[in-house]
């Protein structure tokens, strides 16, 4: 074979090392990362031949592993043919073959699969294998028993002839060698496999038989859950379902959400609906894994209507536990509807009219449903023209179950607000554009979008490069409908524009449903243009637990840390996307457990970007990253160190801690970050407007309130207090309650309300009766 000669350089160098060609270990040592697709197919079956481990042969297997397992490597037929004859080489050695590895290469096989070459080594491995009773991957199994031309071989012969997943093992036995290859990808593939193919569930669609096999088996679970709820068959909870169904119909899921097929919504909702309670009174639900697999499902495609339904099981569910991981589930799946800017803002109207109100009669009172100033939508009386404070009596008495409709109406709208807004914010990242058209209908016409649409600043594309910001959704005559909108972004805008947009919505008193105006961009410092990596965040002390809740809250993974965890050292990361670039981006942060410490903290470091090229990550620096991509993930780090540093415990320093206790000084009142920035422009604005305006000044980095008693320095990035004269710090820890009458700019910033707050009390420090703060003031 002369295949090794269309090798790249690199892959040559890693060749000679890897067939002990040249012994020593190389250097420098082969970048990985410059290996091609077809190198990676080329290699890797040499390296499955390599034994041993303390040697260059073994350092280049181990380099070419991982990269296969982080990539897409690509076979030809002769390399696919020399991958199973070391699959099959090594089954006396290893008493295993990598199965998942072997259908694989099926599909990633582009100048055709060597069927007829592969039969014999196919049946080889198959044979083995179900000698060996090693049955973990039965569609890799049943796709390399198609290669051999075995069409004897069948599994889940355990499973009862109803069972969902024996009729979709019937399917995929009709199936060629290929297609059958395609189930193998969207299990759990083995640690040597590579990433799921990024083709896989387009392919799935494309079969008709397949496709129509999810609507039924899907109708089937929810036909079999109403059976339970009547009491035609037993209730035994979690075990409606047995674990191959449970994986079928989750298969049937997330090819039905990314076909987005119109059917599928009222389907998901009644299953959901009765997946997540018992007929009885029992806690635990029908099947509390099929309800988890869905939500999985809906992380991958989301879906408006999947989410929209997966809160409603939320909220009548009775186990605590189903509950909280269903949170979790939740706001993982949000963000992803930035990525499906084609089904993100579809939303029924819910009967709703116009500005997103609603009335209905109710003898002689009338309901209505409408957004208050923070666009939450409540349900209030009337009669006639006079308000009514709470719900009337008679009503109450006379029509009960209008009234219960019209609250739980109240929790599906605010539900529905909730999923959009989110993911109008994740597109920031994504740079999402609609058509001019469908923006009007999906958003801003649209009776329950609307009240979000008119707080937010849009920008419309009236020429190629030529965008027009405006706040709402004004009319636009002479739009063409395919003229691009998006979401305002200050990185994209002039100081002086961003000076007016702020002025504006702080004039005009609009709290928009996330910051936008008053955001925060983060620009490439001097020490990160040229560096690898960021250090930006970099050795700060946080609590541990608040840090991994926010993560989970803002859809980053991460594994638990800890001495019975994940160790002491992880990296959480999360994706974004642009598509400007028509890339995928990745950012990871990287953390280190404190165990030693009283209590639980964690030491935050590096930040790294990885960039998805299509064959699988590789990592870039910081000034390859799209600016957005760079802002909005720096925005979440920043978020993450704000919330969760020890230096904004104003309680901290007084519980005896003293092995951090120079960070805690220095960073409680030390320099801004972003974050900090924006609040004291914010506070610019807001000032002004108070009654306690004329004891409040900017200074630099504080808040400065003069009170009768003392006067009062309020950082703020921390929120901590300095008194004069001396710098005297102050334990102040107001009630987290906010004055609902306080207006602030944006919804999203408890930071700014505690400052304020702090403000409030302080400016009126002689009517203070909190008797552990006036002893430090008077002190």
């Amino acid at each position: 074979m002369t295949a090794s000669l269309t090798l790249s350089p690199e892959a040559q160098r890693v060749l000679l090392h890897l067939t002990g060609q040249d012994p020593a270990y190389p250097d420098p040592w082969p970048d990985g990362s410059r290996l091609t697709a077809r190198d990676l197919g080329h290699l890797l079956p040499l390296a499955y031949r390599t034994p041993g481990k303390g040697s260059a042969a073994f350092s280049m297997r181990r380099l070419v592993e991982d990269e296969v397992r982080q990539r897409q490597p690509e076979f030809t037929p002769e390399s696919c043919l020399a991958l199973y004859e070391a699959l099959v080489a090594g089954l006396e050695r290893r008493k295993w073959a990598d199965l998942c590895l072997a259908a694989g290469a099926l599909l990633r096989c582009p100048d055709g699969v060597p069927t007829a070459e592969l039969a014999g080594p196919a049946r080889v491995l198959t044979e083995f294998m179900i000698a060996a009773q090693r049955l973990e991957a039965p569609w890799a199994l049943l796709a390399v028993a198609a290669v051999a031309g075995m069409g004897e071989v069948t599994l889940l012969a355990d499973e009862p002839a109803a069972s969902l997943a024996a009729a979709e093992r019937d399917l995929v036995l009709s199936f060629d060698p290929v297609d059958r290859a395609l189930l193998s990808e969207t299990g759990p593939g083995s640690f040597g496999a590579p990433p799921e193919s990024p083709d896989t569930w387009e392919r799935l669609a494309q079969l008709p038989a397949y496709a129509a096999f999810a609507r039924t088996a899907l109708e089937s679970a929810g036909e079999r859950l109403a059976a339970i709820h009547a009491g035609e068959l037993p209730f035994r909870a979690d075990k409606a379902f047995g674990r191959a169904e449970v994986e079928t119909l989750g298969r049937a899921a997330r090819l039905a959400l990314f076909r987005d097929e119109p059917w599928l919504p009222e389907l998901l909702g009644k299953l959901l609906s009765l997946v997540a309670v018992a007929p009885t009174q029992a806690k635990t639900p029908p099947s509390q894994a099929l309800l988890f697999e869905i939500a999985r499902a809906a992380e991958r495609f989301p879906t408006p209507e999947v989410i929209t339904a997966l809160r409603a099981a939320r909220a009548a569910t009775r186990h605590a536990g189903v509950i909280k991981q269903l949170d979790r589930m939740i706001k993982r799946a949000e963000p992803g509807l930035a990525d499906r800017v084609e089904v993100a803002l579809r939303m029924p109207s819910l009967g709703f009219g116009p500005g997103g109100r609603m009335e209905v009669a109710l003898g002689s009172h009338q309901a209505v449903i409408a957004p208050g100033e923070s666009g939450e939508f409540a349900l209030t009386w009337r009669q006639g023209e006079r308000p009514v404070k709470s719900l009337p009596a008679a009503v109450r008495k006379e029509h009960p179950e209008e009234v219960k409709r019209l609250r739980e109406l109240v929790k599906q709208v605010n539900r529905q607000v909730s999923t959009m807004t989110r993911a109008l914010e994740a597109g920031f990242a994504a740079e999402s554009t609609l058509p001019y058209a469908t923006w009007l209908a999906q958003v801003a016409r649209h009776p329950v979008a609307e009240p979000v649409a008119a707080r937010l600043i849009w920008e419309i594309e009236h020429a190629p490069g030529e965008w027009q910001a405006t706040l709402g959704a004004p009319e636009e005559p002479g739009v063409p409908e395919d003229a691009q909108v998006r979401l305002w972004h200050p990185a994209r805008a002039t100081t002086d524009e961003v000076f007016r947009w702020r002025e504006r919505i702080t004039e005009e008193r609009v709290r928009q449903p996330f910051k936008q105006a008053f955001r925060e961009v983060y620009l490439l410092t001097p020490a990160e243009e040229g560096a690898a990596l960021s250090e930006r965040f970099a050795g700060h002390v946080v609590d541990y637990r608040r840090l991994y809740a926010l993560l989970k809250t803002r859809a980053w993974q991460t594994p638990m840390l800890g001495p019975w965890d994940g160790g002491v050292e992880g990296e959480a990361t999360r994706e974004l996307g642009t598509r400007v670039a028509g890339d995928r981006w990745r950012v990871a942060l990287h953390h280190e457990y404190l165990h030693d410490d009283p209590g639980e903290y964690a030491l935050t470091g590096r930040i790294r970007f990885d960039r998805h090229d299509g064959g699988g990550w590789r990592e870039a620096p910081p000034a390859e990253v799209p600016p957005l991509v760079f802002s909005e993930a720096m925005r979440d780090v920043d978020l993450f160190v704000a919330v969760t540093s020890i230096a904004t415990d104003p309680e901290w320093a007084d519980r005896g801690q003293g092995r951090h206790l120079d960070y805690w000084r220095e960073t409680s009142f030390g320099s801004l970050a972003a974050s900090g920035e924006v609040r004291r422009d914010a506070l610019a604005r807001i000032l002004p407007r108070l009654a306690v305006a004329d004891r409040c000044t900017l200074d630099g980095r504080f808040l400065v309130v003069r009170g009768d008693l003392r006067t009062y320095k309020i950082h703020l990035g921390s929120g901590n207090v300095l008194m004069d004269p001396g710098d005297v710090y102050l334990c102040v820890v107001p009630e987290r309650k906010t004055d609902a009458r306080l207006f602030l700019p944006f919804e999203d910033d408890s930071r700014l309300a505690l400052i304020l707050s702090k403000a409030l009390l302080l400016a009126r420090d002689t009517e203070i009766t909190d008797e552990s703060i006036l002893r430090q003031i008077k002190g």
